[in-house]
């Protein structure tokens, strides 16, 4: 099997694990070479309760499977596993021409990916904490001058963007992101506090918000739990207290919408902050 073979393999079962619906999703897995944005091979990877193996040489055909792949062995840094992150940027409804932030790139692999997806015609902010890494980023992603890569930790950015993925877990959804947000624009972002013993890891829920068409409104709702590595510079020491206390009291929280108004906390108020609420009701 050649490895262009390979990758639309690796693509079309992806496209049938997650049930991707967003067009050219598929197709963008099937045609951005995922060993161009990781260091030479062989690779450390790990899949879902697996624990983390050697892959046997340097041939790419190792890396397309449902696995994450080191991106910094040293650091325990990987780039995430295809399947989970797929479903997130389906949630996205990225589109052609469309504009997209993407919080935690990497070595670039998912911008890549959404970059595919929205095009020369579009436009993509990938923004990674890590300068070398960033830079790296940028390498990788030359083929592409529509996605602009950026050294920050994204607590502030300009919009405006329809779509935006935070790939590092946050206490809380920052101002900007919510103001970047066009009418129908979609914000995922990983919800999570951090547990004794996990390191540099976090534990969740992925949170998807989506403004108004019209008006100023926000919907919401939980899409799925996650482990992911904490963000840099994107948590508030109180809010992650309320968060903790949110998620025993409620792990899976049934949310319908995003408050900004000031307003008495209630029982509905599932995580209740300055600036921001996110409802039950």
């Amino acid at each position: 099997m050649t490895i262009d073979e390979k990758r639309h393999q690796y693509a079309q079962a992806i496209a049938t694990a997650a049930t991707l619906r967003t067009a050219g999703l598929a197709d963008s897995f099937a045609a951005v070479p995922r060993e161009a944005f990781l260091p030479p091979g062989p690779w450390t990877v790990v899949g879902e309760r697996e624990a983390p193996r050697q892959t046997p040489g340097a041939d790419p055909q190792f890396v397309y499977e449902n696995v994450s792949v080191a991106i910094d062995a040293d650091r325990q840094l990987f780039n995430g596993a295809p399947t989970f992150v797929a479903r997130m940027l389906d949630l996205l409804k990225l589109r052609q021409g469309g504009r997209a932030l993407h919080v935690g790139a990497g070595l670039g692999y998912y911008s890549a990916i959404i970059g595919h997806v929205v095009g020369s015609t579009g436009s993509v902010v990938a923004i990674e904490i890590d300068e070398e890494m960033a830079a790296k980023a940028a390498a990788n992603l030359a083929s592409m001058p529509w996605v602009n890569v950026r050294p920050g930790d994204g607590a502030r950015v300009a919009g405006p963007f329809d779509a935006i993925l935070v790939h590092a877990g946050v206490t809380h959804p920052q101002e900007s992101w919510l103001d970047a947000l066009t009418p129908g624009g979609r914000l995922v972002l990983p919800l999570t506090v951090s547990l004794p013993g996990m390191g540099t890891l976090s534990k969740g829920v992925m949170v998807v918000i989506e403004r108004a068409t019209s008006g100023d409104g926000f919907r919401a709702e939980v899409a799925s739990f996650v482990a992911i590595y904490s963000a840099i510079g994107l948590r508030d020491e109180e809010i992650g207290s309320r968060l903790g206390l949110a998620m025993r009291r409620t792990s899976f929280p049934n949310l319908t919408h995003l408050r900004r108004d000031r307003h008495e906390s209630t029982p509905d108020c599932w995580l209740h902050a300055d600036g921001f609420c996110l409802s039950m009701a």
